[in-house]
């Protein structure tokens, strides 16, 4: 079915070769000559998510690059429908080549959190910094079911961008449904059939990978990492929970963590003036913009003052 992006989509800054002849579509902010921050979303969203973080990341110094992954907003569909960890690391690698081969910080949002745990965690990237957000070593089942059937409802499309809003509003209830219907055009294409299509390729959803071996994949890789590490948590996830933040802190003892409060799975859209702020003082001690070597990572979060393996709750 041919699908047609809508009227009023932003245009992709930049486009890049991939692996298994895919190209990815992403933007930019900031001076190319700052440290490297990559930026990937999670699994069903695009590069919009990282807009307002990207642009101030942008203005505090740093290169902020974000792309769509394969299969998701302007990137291509992969061919052979692969859509797996590896071939997203593939990806990764292929993109970081072509930005001239600077070590990269790693910023990623649930799937893209987990491409970079993976990408540094087996060593397939020198990354300088990792920053998971919202994602462990595990998943809550729950919260994985809520996604599940947000991501399968309407599988023949949608008959209005009233509905998409409806649906989005329905998995996220904290959040204000937007009065405006416009900004949906980026989270959905039209279909020759007349109805909206959620911007992913449906195959997606089809190619992850089993649950208990990729859990054990993440905690090899979470007890791997020796490069200065945040874990940023929304504080109404059901995705990462209280007791798997925990649980990645003891096997990543060295990693920082920050909770924040209000926020749901998608952090950095629900709450991007905390979350963009907490990444960049972050940054300005491990990765600062005056090119300073990589310090070493400190656990405790600047503003807090408890024992260590406190849990640091930012409202």
């Amino acid at each position: 079915m041919q699908r047609t992006r809508l009227p009023g989509t932003p245009e992709p800054m930049h486009h890049w070769e991939a692996s298994g002849g895919v190209t990815l579509a992403g933007d930019s902010w900031g001076d190319p000559d700052g440290p490297l921050v990559l930026l990937q979303h999670g699994g069903g969203q695009t590069r919009h998510a990282w807009k307002g973080a990207g642009e101030t990341l942008g203005a505090a110094g740093y290169h902020a690059v974000a792309f769509d992954a394969r299969g998701h907003g302007d990137s291509t569909w992969a061919p052979d429908g692969v859509y797996g960890q590896d071939t997203m690391v593939n990806d990764l690698q292929c993109l970081l080549e072509q930005l001239g081969g600077k070590r990269p910080v790693l910023v990623g949002a649930s799937m893209g959190g987990g491409t970079s745990l993976v990408a540094v965690g087996e060593d397939h990237v020198d990354a300088t910094s990792l920053v998971l957000v919202d994602i462990g070593h595990r998943i809550e089942a729950e919260g994985a079911e809520k996604i599940n059937a947000f991501m399968s409802q309407k599988p023949d499309g949608f008959d209005s961008l009233e509905e998409v809003a409806e649906a989005i509003s329905s998995y996220q209830p904290h959040r204000d449904r937007p009065r405006k219907l416009d900004g949906l055009a980026k989270n959905v294409r039209l279909g020759d059939d007349g109805r909206y299509h959620w911007h992913w390729d449906p195959r997606f959803r089809s190619g992850q990978s089993d649950i208990g071996r990729r859990e054990d994949r993440m905690v090899a890789c979470a007890r791997n990492l020796r490069l200065p590490t945040l874990l940023v948590r929304g504080g109404l996830s059901d995705i990462l929970s209280m007791e798997g933040a925990q649980e990645f802190l003891e096997l990543c003892p060295h990693a920082e963590f920050v909770n924040v409060t209000g926020a749901g799975h998608m952090v950095a859209g629900d709450r991007n003036d905390i979350f963009a702020d907490a990444v960049i003082e972050f940054l300005k001690r491990t990765v600062p913009v005056d090119g300073a070597p990589v310090q070493p990572p400190h656990r405790l979060h600047p503003h807090h003052e408890g024992p260590p393996g406190d849990i640091v709750d930012v409202p």
